[in-house]
Formats: structure tokens, sequence, C-alpha cells
């Protein structure tokens, strides 16, 4: 098969593009803006396979994604591009509003018109797979599960453009015909994770002896999904789900972020031990504005439907993610130094 990925020098991306490159044999055409989240290091173990390229472009440059899908000629688009840290919406939501929406319309009226010129037999077989998140849901209550017919109630910058961008691609689907899934996930961890983002901020900050950041009480709640499960789970809906559905991906793994920061804490002291428990430099912060409470998955559908389970727990993923940024350093080092060095992000002033 072959697959244009949009973003996979991200996070998620990444562990895409090295899935569908190394065990199901694709050929992938990445294509990335490059901006200060993606790392071309994070694909260093595929570069040189035959069959993956690499392309810098803005997926709001519509003449050159024509250009990467006319010369590709992909039987799908995983669409993962996006801007995704919700600290930073909060302060900067020009660029997710320009990325998640924009760009992903633009993506679409691309997609379409490259769709509309394949003959009959490519045309049927064509998918358009588009990422998402399940903070388009909104906020939980202490109990029950967000399933994918929960209504919509984005509450931060970032989640009202995700939003939008299921929304359109909803629409491209119903008004055009074309060809569409969307993922909604949980929150995804696990090796090559830019260290703005909870885990690999207060791991990296541990390490470090500086104060592990825990916003308000530390009691919001989410469900964490290791990303190399959520890499499996996209290639197998794009292979085999429902056209013009969504499936909801998530690890069955609750958990407060106070004893995520904890348990990080814990296994640290353990793989390597400080001159005292780390547990000492967890710090209580001011919460950040319309800071969502409780997330939680019910993956009951995909994994009934297609069969997908979450093979790590949360412990075991925890342990193996801990691992690799020991003996990765040289991986988060220039980021940690050039990048962002783990100051405090998405601090507004807000009305009483």
């Amino acid at each position: 098969m072959k697959v244009v990925i949009t973003g996979g020098a991200g996070f998620i991306g990444s562990a895409l593009c090295r899935h569908v490159v190394t065990a199901k044999g694709w050929q992938v055409t990445n294509v990335d803006k490059l901006t200060y989240a993606a790392n071309l290091a994070s694909l260093t173990a595929i570069e040189a396979t035959p069959g993956y390229r690499f392309v810098q472009a803005d997926i709001c440059d519509r003449a050159k994604i024509d250009k990467v899908l006319a010369d590709a000629q992909p039987d799908a688009i995983m669409h993962l591009a996006a801007e995704s840290h919700v600290d930073r919406s909060i302060t900067g939501s020009a660029d997710f509003i320009a990325t998640n929406i924009v760009g992903t319309y633009t993506l679409l009226e691309a997609a379409r018109a490259y769709w509309g010129g394949l003959p009959a037999s490519r045309r049927q077989a064509f998918r358009f797979l588009h990422v998402s998140t399940d903070e388009v849901y909104g906020s939980l209550g202490p109990e029950g599960y967000f399933v994918e017919t929960t209504p919509y109630d984005p509450r931060s910058p970032y989640s009202a453009s995700k939003a939008a961008s299921d929304h359109l691609v909803s629409a491209w689907h119903e008004t055009y015909g074309l060809p569409t899934l969307i993922t909604n996930c949980s929150n995804n961890y696990g090796p090559y994770h830019f260290p703005e983002k909870l885990i690999p901020l207060v791991l990296l900050n541990a390490l470090e002896g500086k104060p592990l950041p825990v916003y308000g009480d530390g009691r919001q709640e989410r469900d964490w999904l290791y990303v190399d499960d959520h890499a499996k789970a996209l290639a197998l809906v794009l292979e085999r789900g429902r056209i013009g559905q969504t499936y909801n991906v998530g690890g069955r793994a609750p958990m407060q972020n106070l004893v995520v920061v904890e348990t990080i804490c814990d296994i640290l002291d353990r793989l390597r031990p400080g001159a005292a428990p780390r547990r000492a430099l967890i710090t209580f912060v001011k919460d950040r504005p319309g800071h969502d409470r409780r997330y939680a998955i019910d993956p009951t559908k995909i994994e009934t439907e297609l069969g997908w389970r979450s093979q790590e727990t949360f412990a075991t993923g925890l342990e193996k993610t801990i691992r690799w940024y020991l003996d990765n350093e040289a991986w988060w080092q220039p980021l940690r130094k050039g990048v962002y060095g783990g100051q405090r992000l998405g601090l507004v002033e807000t009305k009483p």
C-alpha cells in the first residue's frame, strides 16, 4: 500500500511511519512542515528504507500538496499534521486555527480532487483517515466514558480547532462522498515525545533535579495510550474500518495527573537513584485556564469491530518510556537546550 502521512515527523506521526514501514511494508511519503515539535531524528531507523520518502511542506499550501499527491499516487492519506499542545493554544491560538482548520480544509480539497481523478478501482479503494483527540468531547463528570456518539463540547482553542477539523472531515464525506474515517484518541505517551507534554517534561525535570509542576490539585484524570499501540490501531482502522465511521482509541488506563508524576518519580528512583526521593520535587502550581477535569475513552467499538487491543498497560508502557529516555539522551538533550527548556506555558490572566 502507498500512503501519504501528514505530520509524520511529530510524535504520533513518526511512530506511525516507523510501524507501517517496518511492520507493514507500506510505501510512505511523509509530509511535514517541520515546526518546533517535529524531529527528523525520530525517523532515523527508516530514513534509508526503500519506499520511504520525506517532503517538507505545509498542508495549507495547496499547490505543494497537489504535487505531493500527484507524485506519490497514494492509496490513502493518513492526516496527523496538527498543532497539539493545549497550553500553547491558550496564548497563541492563530497557529492552531491555521493548521488544524484551514490546513485540514486544504488537504481535504486536495484529496477530493486527487480522488476524483483516480480510475474506478483505485477510487473505490481510496481512504482518508483523520486522526483527532478525545479533547473534542470536553470534560466528563466523575463517572462515565466518551463513546463515538458523545456530543462535542471543546473547552480550549486546541480542542475547538480539532473539533472543527473533525466536522469538516465528516462534512466532506456526507457532501462529496469522500471515503473518510476519523479516530479520536486518549493521551499518548512513549519514546520520541517532545518534552513539553506531561510525562517527558516531568521525567526530564526530575532527572535534572528541577521542580515538577503539577497543575491545580493534580486530580485531573486522563486515559493513557502507549504510542506504538496507537500506531497499530491507526493502520488497522485504515485497512478495515467502515467508511464514514469514527473509532475511539483508548488504552483503558485512567490515571490522575498527580499519580502519574509520583509514579515517574518512583520508577526513576529505582532505575537511577538520586540523593533524595524525587517526590520532594513535586510543586503545585496555578491551574491552566479551562483545564478539563476528566477524560476517559470507551474503546469497545474498535475492540469488537476490528479486534484491536492495547498491548501495553500503563505500568509496562511507562517503564519502557522512562528507560528509552535514559538510554537516548542524544535525542532529547538538543531539544532541552535549544528548543524548549521546560518553562511554564499557557499562562494568561482570566476574568474572575
